[in-house]
Parts: C-alpha cells; structure tokens; sequence
C-alpha cells in the first residue's frame, strides 16, 4: 500500500528515496504482497522482511540513486536458491525512484489507487486490470496489490489515524513510542508539564494546552488515550469525549477506578451505551502491567480500527 505521508516526510529530508514495494509473493515469504520501504543515500525506512532479500533490495536502490539509469526497475528473487533464506519462497520487488516533481505530479487516475506502468514497453494499462480498477475504486476495501502485463496497481493510504494521549507519564510515552514508527497512526502527546513532555524522543509531536482544549480540534475519527495524573482530570477527559464523536476511546486504570468512573459519568448524564464505549482497563491484561506491555495490548486494538482512507482522482498540491 503506497503510504503517501510516509513519502512526503521522507521526501522534505532526502533529495530522492527510492520506494520498494513487494508486488507479488509466491510460497513462504518474510513479508506479504504490499509490503513497502523506502531507501536513501545514507539511510532507510521501513523492512520488507529483513536478511539477504532487503539487502540486496537496498543495494539496488541505490544503486538506482546514483546512476542515470531506469526509474522504475522489477527484481524477482528465489529466497532459497539465490539468497539462501530459509524461506525457501520468491517475491518481486518494485523498485521507483521518486523525488518531490514525481511526487507533487502524482495522479489517481481511479479513486484511491495507484496505478502505473512498471515497463516502458507497456504504454496501455491492460484491459483486466482497467476493470479490476474500476471495480475496486467504490469498493469499501483497499484493491489487493496487483502486477499485470507490466503495469502496478495498489491502494493508495493517504492518512492516519489521529491518536491522541493525554498524559505524558511511562505509559504515555511507552504508548507514543511504539505507536508512532507504525504508518497508521499520526500521534501527538498532550501534558501541561512541560518536563514530562521534554522526555519524550525527537520526533513524536506534543501539546501542552490544556487537555479539553487539544480534544476540542480533533475529528471524529480520532482516537484518544485518557491517562493524567489525575482522577478528576481522568473523568472531565471522558465527560468531553463522551460529548463528541471518536473512533476509539481509552481510559487507564483498575476495574475499580472505572467502575467508579461508570457511575460518575451515568451521574452526569451519559447512558451506560455510550459510558461503555470507553475501552477501560486499556491494553491486554494477559500481557501484563509493564508500560510497554501495556503499550502493546492498546496498539493492538487500534490497529484493528485502522481503515486506509482513498485518495480521490485530483492531483496533489
């Protein structure tokens, strides 16, 4: 799935990264068709799978960096065979140079898919995958990565889901921490402690206005992570989200502390439907009460809530 947020941060640091994607997979593989991860000079983001196959993969890439050669080039490799993995499988692995003319002249001829010629001798998309396009371009799910008569065709993933933590104590950073390398979520820490927020890592976003305010600007689909140092700050946060539309809604603590909450909140008015929308303890109690542990079990859940959203067929500013 081309994650376009994830290339136009890459492209406002590098000059050019080159973008590999696993077109097709055949038999046991590291990583699945789709699969993506970009490439630059001196660096790189992402895995598809990691061992000989990504490091001759990265190697092409900038190879193709250097040179004057082919933008677009197709590689099939035997796992076992060439590469001796264990894996034993094959994959094909596209390889596209981009800089910011490609990207900002980036065109969805059908909504929500990418669609391309892989070899310069295949100037007409072939018939079938047209009309698998168009099938696909209403279709609520993303259209499966398809290589056909020498043409691409994959999902286009034009935004994340806005997550939102309201306190940045250990879990709060833990949570930050795992969720923000993942291309799914754009998150952004809230605290009014300035010093809890300095120990956050480079690169994770935060806000230190007051917390009702942040949950104020966020859309409907957003997500939020209620977890402040305080009790009665917990409530107020669940009181507002509550009062407003949210794609998922979590709450730390004890079955103790929420069943207090329930009542609290039944006391202000909220219906135990609505009251049982908030996910509270938050995580995977199997896994434990460490922050990460914890960190992982809520990672989880939003990645079942996750739905790519499609670019429609303008082309980007």
């Amino acid at each position: 799935m081309l994650d376009l947020a994830t290339l136009s941060t890459a492209l406002d640091a590098q000059d050019a990264v080159v973008r590999i994607v696993l077109a097709e997979v055949r038999g046991s593989t590291p990583r699945e068709a789709g699969t993506e991860m970009l490439v630059w000079a001196d660096g790189a983001s992402g895995t598809i799978g990691g061992g000989r196959l990504e490091w001759e993969a990265m190697a092409a890439a900038r190879d193709m960096l250097m040179s004057d050669g082919p933008a677009v080039q197709l590689y099939t490799f035997a796992l076992g065979p060439e590469l001796n993995q264990c894996c034993g499988g094959a994959v094909t692995a596209v390889l596209e140079l981009w800089d910011n003319a490609r990207y900002r002249a980036l065109d969805c001829a059908f909504a929500g898919i990418y669609v391309r010629p892989i070899r310069a001798e295949h100037s007409d998309m072939p018939h079938p995958l047209r009309r698998k396009c168009a099938k696909w371009e209403n279709h609520d799910a993303p259209i499966p990565i398809t290589l056909q008569g020498g043409w691409l065709a994959e999902p286009v993933w034009c935004s994340r889901l806005p997550v939102f933590i309201y306190g940045a104590g250990h879990v709060g950073r833990a949570l930050a921490q795992v969720l923000n390398p993942m291309p799914n979520f754009d998150v952004c820490v809230n605290d009014t402690r300035l010093h809890e927020l300095a120990k956050l890592p480079n690169g994770i976003k935060s806000s230190h206005i007051k917390p009702a305010e942040l949950m104020g600007t966020a859309g409907p689909n957003a997500a939020h992570l209620i977890m402040t140092p305080e009790h009665d700050h917990d409530l107020s946060l669940c009181h507002t989200v509550l009062q407003r539309s949210f794609a998922y809604a979590g709450l730390i603590g004890s079955a103790t502390k929420w069943a207090r909450f329930r009542s609290r909140l039944a006391a202000l008015g909220h219906d135990q439907a609505a009251i049982s929308r908030i996910i509270c303890p938050i995580g995977d109690a199997k896994l434990g009460k460490h922050p990460q542990a914890i960190a992982v079990g809520v990672a989880a859940q939003l990645l079942t809530i996750k739905a790519p959203e499609r670019v429609k067929g303008d082309k980007r500013e």
